[in-house]
């Protein structure tokens, strides 16, 4: 089955030719500021299986696990679209849940980067949580 998502405004779309990996919330620092507060909702893909057309603009940092991130983002409407890891390679892209067309394709089945959330997130007790 192919899962496809676009951004706000449509002009970065994308099609995935695989079925998630997994969904997990991320309450990083670097997550709480591209979220505006919040923690970011992602879905993860084998990297090969995503095709993304029209202009993403991005961000590379390293983030506080140590590996480099490239962040996504339609540079016209600002939506995050992804993150990836560039270092170390292979490890899956995650795909902002808000952007898929289907956003109930996956639900979140942990919650990283608990210890960086602030005291009023609500973070789901029936998930696994990840310090």
């Amino acid at each position: 089955m192919t899962h496809t998502g676009h951004c706000f405004c449509g002009q970065v779309r994308y099609s995935i030719d695989a079925e998630p990996i997994g969904a997990r919330m991320c309450w990083c620092r670097d997550c709480q500021y591209i979220a505006s507060g919040s923690a970011t909702v992602n879905v993860l893909f084998p990297e090969n299986a995503v095709t993304i057309a029209g202009a993403v603009t991005t961000i590379v940092k390293t983030a506080d696990s140590g590996n480099t991130v490239e962040r996504g983002f339609c540079p016209q409407c600002g939506s995050q679209m992804y993150s990836k890891t560039v270092e170390p390679a292979g490890l899956p892209i995650r795909i902002r849940a808000g952007t898929l067309d289907d956003p109930e394709l996956m639900a979140p089945t942990a919650v990283i980067w608990t210890a960086s959330a602030p005291a009023w997130a609500h973070i789901d007790p029936a998930l696994p949580q990840f310090e």
